[in-house]
């Protein structure tokens, strides 16, 4: 037979299609024979002539494929058969690529024959890679390479003798070729080691980088593959790298700024600074590394492109895929946005800004286009510094770079824009007057303008007016025309996507002020999804994004008739149209309709669950890399229950040339974003979904909880954190059916549900180590904590296990904040995120004290208070200043409404007053504010247990009403003034503080207050009507002010009007004196209020 296979293979190579089907139709038959085994084996080993190397590679090509999917099916005569063979066929090999086909069927053999079972393999390794030949070296090295990364652990008893052994090999620096191939085996192992391999793996980093230095002057495609044992030493075994942190700086440094190497090279150098300022940011300072790093980066950051060519970004094609650009200069920029996210903003300013300041003044465009790259990556990882410190400057910068004469600087100012918009609020709003005429100057000139320029111009614009609130309302007119005429008449499918966004962007602002606009808009968005042209996809799927918007902003009674012609729409398609973006912005359709019209999905469940876990399921996109030829198509199509496979088998396309190709069981996956934003959003929309619809989502909960839990451990990040959302939001929609439904199953169901959800979210505190997806654990247990209260704390140990994972945050001793050895200092600086993850861990501690009797939460609480109170110290940053009284503030709060809470307060007072004075006197307003609250809650909380401080709290607030000027202060001063009389008038001199109380109404920013305030005057009526008619005349002008209003709940709302229309009552001739000392319009909104029966 094998005779005739020589043949046949021999026929699929001829250039003539008939002979190729017929060979092919040949290779049919030959494969359902069990004789196909020997017979591929000895055209393996046949021949050594090189004109039928390309035989003996589809041999083992074919061999490797045949053992992938079907090892249980070989006899075991012939698999030991094979075992000898290939190692035979390996010795005597001489062209190098059958010699990698062979190494990836050997590779696939060590899945199910591991080297204990294969002596024969392991003595092979061990004679070529000792050999004294070089290339019998470099062949075995080859082989080791592929079969240790095919499958490395059950290598583990042999890693210390692999290590020894690779300590000599790297120092042959002659012999680029097995340099690279134990490079490629020591990254397949890292992550395996474990602590007994240390010693001998941390010596090895010096010759590594050597040998790196070698491979890059002999082979750069190769040396770019080699360095990813770098990133792998710092993923899985950083505390090797420590000792060596400098060297492999000054490395990658030296090969980012040499122009003369490939950018593949340079970008893996740069990506391995960034990894390591991510990992070990206190080191990289500590060794005096971020100014050569700074030296190093700009050049990269600034450089001008070659003649006649553009920077991806901006090149005038409206293709934004440029933000995935695999350039020195787009890594250069990550380094840079590393290090505002994990170093502190002040020792990284230091050195940073005059660099900045000097790409801004230079002369060069691309300089600053640098200096304005740089001011952008950073507000996202700084925006608590710039925007207590530098906003102003920096804005001043940016927009005077707007008129800049040179398109790429202009472009790189509104990238700048628009990083500021979206990361610098609610300070960056207040520059409305001045930001928004330039903006729309851009905007008066979209049909002349080029669209990669406009598409910026949008990008800021977008995020500057999404938070501006009701401060966009002059511009609305202006807006609306622009955007609805690009809608209408613009011939550019990109220009009518970016005018559909700015839509979306412009609702989140306007909210109901955008209902005179809805209907043309709505028009044209429907227009847009039944359009099922392929060039409209993009289009299509921003039209469901601000579909989506619209649902969640332009009033319920706007939406909720169009809400079942959405639904449909959406399935419609998803059935037509499979694409994975468009799928995505569905489930956000569906999600944004549950909350106006969650009756509308009811009947759709089955089909959109279905669907949405079909997403979660799906492993689309997710692709192992085969770089094989198409010489001809594998037939191995057996009569089994296999079927659908083999025939997949027929069209797996193989490797003619073999140089480089990649076995596809190593683990080498690409995965495209879509399909992970896919996934993401899928699992985001279950959860609302599920919380929304309640009782009706029961019969999905199971099945979707399942596919979700199962995405914890998933790969890609976001992916993890949406899952993690989506679990606590089912915990929340199955407490809420308990609660409308209290059966006992529904019970049940609940507390099922909290047992399996709480631990895997404290698992995940402790041991995840990105730090976003502990913020999204830790938020979602917040939400849990909140919704369910006591019922989350039912397990014996629940109360105290949460405690535990609040105070390792607090204390930074999990995994994403772990820089392993490294002393934790508390007063030390740290970068703003890390702050960001204690106060999402600082939030629980309020929420576990209204969730439990106060005397059982008191001895976690004591154990918490000291890292809270830590950081109120005037040597902490004005962030942690804030989070501290606020947490205070917010602790007392909780205590309010517990049993016991009023005693523990006041046991508490004498270790949080002094913390909540300083911060009344504080030189930043926020934390004058939070201490404010803070004082009024402790005495709500506390009551007559603290009498005896209120003649200095009281004095304190005055001292302050005398001369604050934020208007959100004076409201808490307001606020806690109220508190106080709630909680022990007796203790408060009303004949001096009321009038002094009344004076600052209405309140102007913090509205939540106007609760405390009216509750407060209406129990003071009650107690002492003389005083509050006393006030009269400007109680019914701050009345009018909110009667009506959305500023006030409805129950607020009944006391003030009941209030009111009993004072009109008894004390009729003050009220009308009163009355007619107010302007018109509100004599008239009185008159209704106490006149309305």
């Amino acid at each position: 037979m094998s005779g005739d296979l020589e043949q046949i293979l021999l026929q699929l190579t001829q250039p003539d299609n008939a002979i190729i089907q017929q060979a092919t139709a040949q290779l049919k038959l030959a494969f359902k024979d069990p004789a196909i085994i020997p017979a591929l084996c000895a055209v393996m080993t046949g021949s050594p002539n090189p004109e039928v190397a390309s035989n003996r590679q589809s041999a083992a090509v074919m061999l490797r494929m045949r053992v992938k999917k079907h090892w249980k099916k070989i006899s075991p005569d012939h698999r030991e058969s094979l075992k000898t063979v290939v190692l035979q066929a390996f010795q005597q090999e001489t062209e190098h690529k059958v010699r990698h086909s062979l190494s990836q069927l050997s590779a696939v053999m060590v899945k199910h024959e591991t080297p204990d079972r294969w002596p024969a393999l392991f003595a092979l390794l061990n004679e070529s890679t000792n050999s004294d030949n070089p290339t019998d070296r470099q062949v075995g090295l080859l082989l080791l390479s592929k079969v240790v990364e095919s499958n490395p652990e059950p290598f583990k008893p042999h890693y210390r003798q692999l290590l020894q052994r690779f300590a000599v090999i790297l120092q042959d620096l002659n012999n680029p070729t097995a340099l690279y191939y134990c490079i490629l085996t020591l990254t397949a192992m890292t992550s395996y080691t474990g602590s007994e391999e240390m010693s001998l793996m941390r010596p090895l980093v010096p010759k590594l980088i050597t040998a790196l230095k070698h491979l890059i002057q002999a082979d750069q495609g190769q040396a770019s593959e080699s360095m990813e044992v770098l990133d792998e030493l710092l993923e899985s075994e950083v505390s090797i790298i420590v000792p060596h942190i400098p060297d492999i700086v000054h490395f990658c440094l030296e090969v980012s700024a040499d122009t003369t190497l490939s950018d593949s090279l340079r970008v893996k150098a740069l990506s391995c600074i960034a990894s390591l300022i991510r990992l070990k940011s206190k080191a990289v300072l500590k060794q005096k590394l971020l100014n050569p790093i700074l030296q190093t980066v700009f050049p990269v950051l600034s450089a001008e492109p070659p003649p006649g060519e553009q920077d991806p970004e901006d090149e005038e094609n409206g293709n934004e895929d440029h933000a995935d650009s695999e350039s020195p200069k787009h890594f250069a920029a990550q380094v840079i946005d590393t290090m505002a996210l994990h170093m502190p903003p002040e020792k990284l300013f230091q050195q940073l800004m005059p660099l900045t300041e000097a790409c801004l003044a230079s002369e060069n465009p691309y300089k600053r286009k640098a200096g304005l790259m740089c001011l952008a990556v950073l507000a996202e990882g700084c925006a608590d510094h710039i925007r207590t410190k530098m906003l102003s400057s920096m804005l001043q910068t940016v927009c005077h770079s707007l008129s800049d004469g040179n398109q790429v600087v202009r472009s790189a100012s509104l990238f700048a824009l628009g990083q500021f918009s979206e990361h610098l609020q609610p300070e960056v709003s207040k520059y409305c007057a001045e930001l928004m005429p330039l903006l729309l100057g851009y905007m008066s000139a979209l049909n002349q303008a080029k669209i990669g320029h406009v598409t910026k111009a949008f990008y800021a614009l977008e995020n500057f007016m999404e938070n501006l609130g009701s401060e966009i309302e002059p511009y609305l007119p202006n807006l609306m025309e622009t955007m609805l005429s690009a809608l209408n008449n613009a011939d550019n499918l990109k220009l009518k996507e970016l005018a559909v966004s700015a839509i979306g962007a412009i609702a989140n602002a306007a909210k109901e002020k955008l209902v005179p606009y809805f209907p043309p808009v709505i028009e044209s968005l429907k227009g847009f999804l039944v359009d099922t042209r392929d060039e409209m996809r993009s289009l299509q799927t921003q039209a469901l994004d601000t579909l989506s918007v619209l649902a969640r902003t332009i009033g319920k009674e706007m939406f909720s008739p169009l809400a079942a012609e959405c639904v449909q729409l959406g399935l419609n398609l998803t059935n037509a149209v499979d694409d994975p973006d468009l799928r995505r912005c569905t489930y956000g359709l569906f999600s944004a309709v549950s909350t106006v019209s969650p009756g509308c999905l009811e009947p759709h469940l089955t089909a959109i669950t279905t669907i949405m876990l079909l997403s979660l399921k799906s492993t689309e996109g997710i692709m192992a890399h085969i770089e094989e030829d198409k010489a001809f198509v594998l037939l191995d199509d057996d009569d089994d229950d296999d079927g659908d496979d083999d025939e997949e088998e027929l069209d797996t396309i193989l490797d003619d040339k073999g140089n480089h190709a990649v076995d596809p069981d190593v683990n080498m996956f690409s995965v495209e974003n879509a399909y992970m934003d896919e996934k993401e959003d899928a699992c985001d929309a279950l959860g609302e979904i599920a919380f929304n619809t309640g009782a009706s989502f029961q019969p999905f909960l199971e099945s979707s909880f399942s596919q979700v839990y199962e995405l914890c451990n998933f790969p890609h990040e976001d992916v993890r954190r949406a899952a993690f959302g989506a679990m606590g939001q089912f915990c929340r929609a199955q407490h809420k059916v308990w609660q409308e439904n209290p059966s006992e199953a529904n019970h049940q169901a609940l507390h099922k549900l909290l047992e399996v959800v709480l631990p895997s979210f404290l698992e995940a505190v402790r041991t995840e180590r990105e730090r976003q997806v502990v913020m999204a654990v830790l938020e979602a247990m917040n939400g849990v904590l909140k919704s369910c209260q006591g019922e989350a704390l039912q397990s014996p140990e629940r109360l105290k296990e949460i405690s535990q994972a609040i105070r390792d945050v607090l204390k930074k001793r999990t995994v994403c904040q772990g820089e392993e050895g490294d002393e934790v200092d508390d007063d030390e600086q740290q970068a703003e995120y890390d702050a960001m993850l204690q106060e999402f861990a600082g939030e629980g501690i309020p929420l576990l004290a209204s969730a439990v009797p106060a005397d059982v939460f008191l001895p976690h609480l004591n154990e918490l208070l000291p890292l809270i109170m830590n950081k109120a110290k005037s040597s902490c940053t004005v962030a942690d200043r804030s989070f501290s009284v606020g947490t205070l503030g917010e602790i007392l709060q909780s205590l309010v409404n517990v049993a016991g809470g009023r005693a523990v307060a006041g046991r508490l007072s004498n270790r949080l007053l002094p913390v909540l004075v300083a911060g009344v006197r504080d030189s930043d307003a926020e934390v004058r504010n939070n201490s404010v609250f803070g004082l009024g809650a402790l005495a709500q909380a506390a009551g007559p247990l603290v009498a005896q401080d209120y003649p200095m709290m009281l004095s304190l607030f005055s001292n302050l009403l005398s001369k604050e000027q934020d208007r959100r202060v004076i409201d808490n001063l307001c606020a806690a003034l109220c508190r106080m009389i709630l909680s022990h008038v007796e203790g408060v001199p009303l004949e001096q503080v009321f009038p002094a109380l009344m004076a600052r109404l209405p309140l102007k920013e913090d509205l939540e207050e106007n609760k405390t305030v009216y509750s407060c005057l209406a129990m003071l009526y009650s107690q002492s009507p003389a005083l509050v008619v006393s006030q009269l005349v400007t109680i019914l002008s701050a009345s009018c002010h909110v009667l009506g209003s959305k500023d006030l709940d409805t129950e607020t709302q009944n006391t003030l009007v009941m209030l009111l229309r009993d004072i009109s009552q008894c004390h009729s001739q003050e009220f009308q004196v009163a009355i007619s000392s107010l302007p018109a319009e509100q004599k008239t909104t009185l008159t209704a209020v106490v006149n309305h029966s």
